[in-house]
C-alpha cells in the first residue's frame, strides 16, 4: 500500500462532505484511504469509473493526485477532468451511466482548507455515507485493483449545453466577480458567448485570494463588484463563489439580492410554466419565499441546509427547484437538478432580457422584511451540536419551533434561527421581522435562551 494509515482526524468527516486542513486533518495518508474507501464503496454498488476534477486551491493538484492513487489502487478508473467549476464536474458525471464523481474543493472555506464533494451512482453522500467511508478506512475494507487513468476536457460540451438551453433576449453589460476561485475562466466566457458585455473583475485562478474571499454570502466581499457596478452603469452584478455553485446577485443600482429573493423569482418563473411545482428551501430562508411560492399556485416545502441534502431531497419529491440562503440554487426544470451557479446566472439573465424592468424594478415587487445576514457565534465542534440539542429543549412562547436543522421559531410577525454549521464551528443565526422593533425582540428571545444555555455566548452585531 503506497501510504500507511496514520490517525485520522473524525471531524473531517461532515454533514455532507469531507474537509479540514490540509496537512493537519487532510494528510496526504487520509486523502489517499479516502480514495481506497471510496473506490471500495462504489465497486459494491456495481461501479467502477469516476469522474475526478479540483478546485484552484494550491493545494488542490496534490490531493488529486493523491486521490485518484487510491482509486485506482481499488480497482476504479479514473477520468481526470482537470481545474474546473464544481458543477462542471457534476456535468460530467451525468454523461456517465455510472453518474459518480469526486470535486476536489474548499469551497468558501480559508486558503489553508481542502475537501471532497462526492457523488456515487447520482447520489450525493452525505450524513451516514460519509461515515460509512470513515468507518471503511478505519476497518480498510478496501477492494484492490488496478484501474487506468484517462484526462478529459468537457468544459466546452459544459458551455454548449447550457447555451443550447438559455437564450438571451437583449444585450446587458454585466459585472462578473469571480473572486480569484476556478470559476474565473468558464463564467466570464460563458456570459460573454450569451451575448453580454461583461466587465470581468478577479477572473484570474489563484488560491491564495488576493483581493477578497471567494463568498459571496458575506456583504464585505460583494462590496468591489458593487462599487464596479454604480461606475460602470452595468445592468447587473455577479459574484461566483470559490468552486462555482453559488452565486451572489447585485442590481444595477448597487443593491444585494439575498439567494432567498432570488429563489422568489426563479419560483414565479417556474410555476407559471409548471402549475403547482413543488420548490424546495432551507431552514435560513425568508418566511415570505414560502409566501411568494404558495401565491403563484406552487408547494412550498422547508428542508435542511446542505447542498446534499436538499439535491436528494429533490430527487425524492420531484422538486423542480431547490435553493439555500447561502445561494446554492438547484434547477431540475430544464437541467439536472444540482447546485451550478453558472446555470442559475444564466437563467437569471435570460429573465432579465424577458422583461422591461431593471433588475431592482425586477427584485423591488417581491414582499421584504428586515432581516439580519448570517450571523455567526464562535464555538468548537465538538460542542456546537450539542449547545443545539440543549436549545432544541426549550420553549419559545408564542413561536412555533422546528426542529428540522436547529431551531427555527415563526413568530406571526417575524421568525429566528439557530443552527449548527456543518462546515466551520460555529452557530449560525438569523433574525427576520416586519419592524425593526419586533427583530430585536426575537433577537432578544433567542439570546435569552442561549444564556441558559451557556452564558459566555453572545449574539454579535452584524
Amino acid at each position: 500500500m503506497r501510504y500507511t494509515l496514520n490517525e485520522i482526524d473524525h471531524s473531517i468527516f461532515r454533514a455532507y462532505d469531507v474537509r479540514g486542513i490540509v496537512g493537519t486533518a487532510l494528510t496526504d495518508s487520509t486523502v489517499y484511504h479516502l480514495g481506497r474507501a471510496f473506490s471500495a464503496e462504489a465497486k459494491s454498488q456495481g461501479i467502477n469509473h469516476v469522474n475526478v476534477a479540483a478546485d484552484g486551491r494550491l493545494s488542490s493538484p496534490s490531493l488529486k493526485k493523491i486521490f485518484s492513487e487510491g482509486l485506482m489502487d481499488g480497482g476504479c478508473n479514473v477520468t481526470d477532468i482537470g481545474y474546473v467549476p464544481t458543477p462542471t464536474l457534476y456535468y460530467s458525471a451525468y454523461q456517465d451511466d455510472q453518474c459518480t464523481g469526486v470535486m476536489i474543493t474548499g469551497s468558501h472555506n480559508p486558503a489553508d482548507y481542502n475537501g471532497f464533494k462526492m457523488m456515487l451512482n447520482g447520489h450525493t453522500l452525505s450524513g451516514d455515507d460519509i461515515q460509512n467511508l470513515k468507518h471503511r478506512i478505519l476497518e480498510q475494507k478496501y477492494s484492490e485493483g488496478e484501474g487506468s487513468h484517462e484526462v478529459l476536457d468537457i468544459r466546452q460540451r459544459y458551455l454548449q449545453r447550457i447555451l443550447g438551453d438559455v437564450k438571451l433576449n437583449k444585450k446587458l453589460k454585466v459585472v462578473v466577480d469571480c473572486g480569484n476561485g476556478i470559476p474565473g475562466e468558464l463564467a466570464p466566457q460563458l456570459i460573454e458567448q450569451l451575448g453580454c458585455d461583461i466587465i470581468p473583475m478577479y477572473c484570474e485562478v489563484d488560491g491564495t485570494f488576493p483581493n477578497h474571499h471567494p463568498d459571496p454570502g458575506k456583504p464585505k466581499n460583494l462590496q468591489d463588484a458593487i462599487a464596479m457596478v454604480k461606475k460602470t452603469g452595468a445592468d447587473l452584478g455577479l459574484a461566483f463563489d470559490g468552486d462555482g455553485d453559488r452565486v451572489g446577485v447585485i442590481t444595477n443600482e448597487g443593491n444585494i439580492v439575498y439567494p432567498d429573493r432570488v429563489m422568489m423569482l426563479f419560483s414565479e418563473e417556474i410555476i407559471k410554466r409548471n402549475p403547482g411545482a413543488e420548490i424546495i428551501f432551507d431552514v435560513k430562508c425568508s418566511r415570505l419565499l414560502a409566501k411568494v411560492i404558495e401565491e403563484a399556485g406552487g408547494k412550498a416545502t422547508m428542508w435542511r441546509t446542505g447542498h446534499s441534502l436538499i439535491k436528494q431531497k429533490i430527487k425524492e419529491s420531484g422538486a423542480l427547484l431547490g435553493g439555500e440562503m447561502s445561494g446554492h440554487i438547484f434547477f431540475k426544470e430544464r437541467w439536472y437538478g444540482f447546485d451550478d451557479a453558472l446555470y442559475s446566472a444564466a437563467r437569471l439573465l435570460e429573465i432579465l432580457t424577458n422583461t422591461d424592468k431593471t433588475a431592482e424594478q425586477l427584485f423591488t415587487q417581491y414582499p421584504e422584511d428586515i432581516s439580519t445576514p448570517e450571523l455567526n457565534i464562535t464555538v468548537t465542534d465538538e460542542n456546537k451540536f450539542d449547545i443545539v440539542t440543549a436549545l432544541q429543549a426549550k420553549t419559545f412562547p408564542g413561536g412555533v419551533a422546528n426542529h428540522i436543522d436547529g431551531v427555527r421559531v415563526d413568530y406571526p410577525d417575524g421568525w429566528g434561527l439557530i443552527r449548527a454549521s456543518n462546515t466551520t464551528p460555529v452557530l449560525v443565526l438569523r433574525f427576520e421581522a416586519e419592524t425593526e422593533e419586533v427583530l430585536q425582540r426575537i433577537r432578544r428571545e433567542f439570546e435569552q435562551k442561549l444564556h441558559e444555555v451557556d452564558s459566555t455566548l453572545i449574539i454579535p452585531h452584524e
